[in-house]
């Protein structure tokens, strides 16, 4: 009686199933899934910028939207990336322009913070609110 061999079927995986399997710390996956994620909103607020100021043979005109919202997440999420969207005219001037710290006294800075202090605590107090009706004063 031969036996049957069974061949152990290998599903298809996706790409999170090869994310997974390629990187094995949890928080390295969500910084890959983070960057796919801000990179797939700056593609779509590219390309929402570009339809409303591009016409396609072809198509006909559409209304405008208005653009603000769409760039400003665009720029955003450039941010997040660390491109600086914005130009400065002058990049030396008092109102707009950095300190003068040379690139030197920046990395002892830098070198100082991370010692002294790899974490920071932001704590907010309020005091309590109180939300019930008022009665109004009698006139009289």
């Amino acid at each position: 009686m031969a036996e049957a061999v069974k061949k152990e079927e290998v599903k298809p995986k996706g790409p999170l199933g090869k994310l997974k399997e390629a990187i094995d710390d949890k928080e390295e996956q969500m910084l890959v899934l983070s960057t796919f994620v801000r990179l797939g909103i700056l593609i779509w607020a590219g390309g929402i910028l570009t339809l409303n100021y591009v016409q396609f043979p072809g198509l006909s005109k559409q209304d405008n939207i208005d653009p603000t919202f769409i760039a400003s997440v665009f720029t955003g999420v450039l941010a997040t990336f660390g491109v600086e969207a914005g130009q400065r005219k002058n990049k030396t001037s008092s109102s707009g322009g950095g300190a003068n710290i040379s690139k030197k006294d920046m990395e002892i800075l830098i070198e100082k913070a991370a010692n002294t202090a790899p974490a920071q605590t932001i704590r907010i107090e309020q005091a309590p609110m109180v939300l019930a009706p008022s009665v109004p004063p009698k006139k009289g």
